[in-house]
């Protein structure tokens, strides 16, 4: 079969990161870019190997000869984007947060069913090795009955002045709402389902700087199977190593330790441990989740991470706001 044709909506980092996994995939999947501003698109044409650029979205959206879109500008244009690229019949692969509420999710799913096209919301965490290696080893009972989980991604990595994700009206949140729903999206997709959420919120730090955005979550949870867990989310606070950051599902027969990033599992309790490494060629999952992409367009079938289960995250993540305990900051003077 001829290659998929795709177009970038936008010319960012995250198109950079993409466009970096694509590499491998080229006999697969072609990229063309758009830009606001045509010289940056030729730009990355070049640097990526794409057969074509535009100087606006619409171009690309509007060309009969792309096939799929991916959106990959900030979560404030995403809805009217992706609209736009339905209505022109094109697929779409939507970069998550994909959008700010349940109504707009509600919307694209109904534009989607009239066009019958395929969105691929883009949760690369999904299709990353360690989500796989965590999901067979529940499967297959390793854990025996499920107690308690804990995933921590913790790193003190602050946004430079120049970030959109610093204005929230462009991000659609805080950072949590803008990143941590991917590690939310991981703790929700590994078999058992999360039924209840809380968030928990210190305050803002008083410190200067142009990051000022809320940076952490502390979740609280509980699983359809019984078990409850927690999720330790922040961008102000050093991590262990400049990077490594532990989690661990703890089951009645064994419990799973592993690196956040996916780097390794350790599996101990019944008899010996064990260690693995669930692979380091695609970690982050990009290139499995194109290949998810194109594969559900040839065969007119639903994705992997179809507006379905991005909206189950979603669902959970309005919880958690709606129920976010945050602190008052100022010093309680005891009462005399």
């Amino acid at each position: 079969m001829s290659p998929l044709r795709i177009a970038f909506l936008g010319c960012g980092f995250i198109t950079r990161v993409h466009s970096r996994h694509l590499r491998g995939l080229r006999s697969e999947i072609t990229a063309s870019y758009a830009s606001r501003t045509r010289a940056k698109a030729d730009a990355f044409c070049t640097d990526f190997g794409g057969v074509g650029s535009y100087a606006d979205y619409s171009a690309a959206i509007e060309d009969p000869n792309i096939d799929a879109v991916v959106i990959a500008v900030p979560p404030r244009y995403h809805l009217t984007l992706t609209l736009a690229a339905l209505a022109a019949r094109k697929h779409v692969l939507v970069e998550k947060p994909a959008f700010l509420c349940m109504e707009d999710y509600e919307r694209v799913v109904a534009a989607r069913d009239r066009a019958q096209r395929v969105v691929l919301v883009g949760e690369n965490d999904h299709y990353k090795p360690l989500a796989v290696e965590l999901r067979k080893l529940i499967a297959d009972g390793v854990l025996g009955e499920m107690v308690f989980a804990h995933f921590a991604t913790i790193a003190h990595k602050l946004k430079a002045a120049d970030d959109w994700r610093n204005d929230e009206e462009m991000a659609g949140g805080d950072a949590f709402f803008e990143e941590g729903i991917h590690w939310l999206h991981l703790a929700n997709s590994l078999g058992p389902r999360i039924v209840e959420a809380h968030g928990y919120r210190p305050p803002m730090s008083a410190a200067e700087g142009p990051d000022r955005r809320a940076k952490s979550m502390l979740v609280s949870f509980t699983y359809d199977n019984g078990a409850v867990g927690s999720l330790y989310y922040s961008r102000e606070i050093p991590s262990l190593f400049r990077g490594l950051r532990l989690s661990k599902l703890f089951g009645r027969r064994r419990v799973i330790s592993f690196e956040s990033n996916g780097t390794f599992v350790v599996v101990r309790g019944e008899g010996a441990p064990r260690v693995t490494f669930p692979g380091f060629s695609d970690m982050r999952g990009y290139r499995a989740m194109y290949r998810d992409f194109v594969r559900s367009i040839r065969e007119g079938s639903q994705p992997q991470m179809n507006l379905e289960t991005a909206i189950q995250d979603q669902r959970l993540m309005e919880q958690i706001y709606s129920n976010a305990r945050i602190p008052n900051p100022e010093p309680r003077i005891p009462s005399l």
